[in-house]
């Protein structure tokens, strides 16, 4: 066949011709019943083994053949010459409707199923085949879209649009990503991210195109932002000490609230160890336990008090409240740390003891020195001598002074009442 324009001709029909060597080495083939050289060799490849089976060639070199679920009438060879050790077929599809589209071609196949929006449309605008994904978006099923026309499914504009961008494929011959908005079933807003490219259905360039819904993504995604913006502004404007701690320790966001507490600048403070941040005292074992539970997700919350220290090395008492952050993983990998109450930031003193703080707490219910030492069995002179160490480790003159110290230092929980120790494990509890 070494007529150009024969040749061109077959390209548009659904026929498919060939011409081989001896060995079977193809030398040409043409025709516009394959859409892809895959499926021609494969084509091939079953004409060979016909053709080596018993009784082949047929009289007249004539046959029918099923490939693919589609029927060809073959001839083989078409003459008789065989000119040079070639050899000429030809494959005529029988009933071939162009108009029709293949059911098992390559895209189609691929994505029948697929969850992304697919179609193939003529240059008419008319659908050819759609997937179900496809389908889904105009509330309806593949079959009731094919044979309609873009402007039986979308609005005016919209068809405008989706007619201008087939028609761009059509002319550039080449892919196309874009954004596209369209009409949701619901009557809402919906937005796709996909590709328009040419394919070859038929023997005809046609428009495909795959799309996937983004628009409950975007929708997520805007309110993901806005939580974060919600979570930022609160983080920064609410006045309040907190901090993002990541699993083992480290602050990886900060307030400047904390930044203040802790008389540092907030580039310095992010990054810390939390441990660098809180005084060592008996208290220390019982927080890490805590927070080891939270990492290990066998709670959520958890409200403690620690002493916190500063740049200066001054310290203060306060109430912390931990949250993890997020559900997914096995273990925690941020926790919220909230500074919720702080005694006023003062020099270390000395620690005091359980009877000296059982005492500060009856004190501060109103308790005189006698019922002090009734309510603990003790003698009226210990407790006169407690009250007075305690008036000088905490430099206070006065009973009433005495009482309030405790309580801006941390040693007294505020807003309990019986009061009592801000390291009490029971509210009841005065130690």
């Amino acid at each position: 066949m070494d007529d150009s324009s024969l040749k061109a001709l077959l390209e548009h029909l659904p026929v498919f011709w060939w011409e081989v060597d001896e060995p079977w080495q193809v030398l040409e083939r043409g025709g516009g019943a394959f859409a892809d050289t895959g499926t021609a060799q494969r084509f091939l490849d079953r004409m060979r083994q016909e053709l080596s089976a018993p009784g082949h060639p047929p009289e007249e070199g004539r046959w029918q053949a099923r490939f693919d679920g589609r029927t060809f009438d073959v001839s083989w060879p078409l003459d008789e010459s065989r000119a040079h050790s070639r050899t000429r077929g030809l494959a005529v599809e029988v009933d071939a409707h162009p108009e029709t589209p293949r059911r098992y071609a390559a895209f189609a196949g691929l994505v029948d199923l697929a969850p992304a929006a697919a179609f193939i449309r003529d240059r008419e605008g008319r659908y050819l085949w759609a997937n179900h994904a496809y389908a889904h978006l105009y509330g309806t099923v593949p079959d009731e879209l094919v044979g309609k026309y873009i402007e039986d499914l979308d609005a005016p504009a919209e068809a405008v649009q989706f007619r201008a961008l087939d028609q761009e494929i059509l002319t550039r011959g080449t892919p196309v990503r874009h954004t596209l908005d369209y009409r949701r079933p619901d009557g809402s807003a919906g937005q796709a991210v996909g590709h328009r490219f040419p394919v070859r259905e038929n023997a005809r360039t046609c428009v495909a195109g795959i799309y996937v819904d983004i628009t409950d993504q975007l929708r997520a995604m805007v309110q993901w932002q806005e939580a974060e913006d919600s979570l930022q502004a609160l983080r920064d404007h609410s006045g309040l000490p907190c901090a993002l701690l990541s699993a083992n320790g480290r602050v990886v966001e900060a307030s400047a609230a904390a930044a203040e507490l802790f008389q540092l600048s907030l580039p310095d403070l992010v990054g810390r160890r939390a441990h660098t941040l809180l005084a060592p005292g008996p208290g220390l074992d019982r927080l890490h336990r805590r927070w080891n539970g939270l990492i290990a997700r066998r709670t959520r919350r958890v409200e403690t008090s620690a002493i916190l220290i500063d740049a200066q090395g001054r310290q203060r008492r306060a109430q912390l409240h931990l949250t993890t952050v997020g559900h997914s993983a096995a273990r925690a990998r941020h926790v919220w740390a909230i500074v919720t109450h702080q005694s006023l930031a003062h020099e270390a003193h000395p620690s005091l003891t359980a009877a000296q703080i059982r005492i500060l707490s009856l004190l501060a219910a109103g308790s005189s020195n006698g019922d002090i030492a009734t309510s603990l069995k003790l003698s009226r002179q210990t407790v006169d001598y407690h009250l007075s160490r305690l008036r000088e480790l905490l430099d206070a003159a006065t009973r009433p002074a005495l009482v309030a110290r405790a309580y801006v230092l941390g040693i007294l929980a505020p807003r309990t009442w019986p009061p009592r120790s801000t390291t009490a494990a029971h509210p009841l509890s005065t130690a």
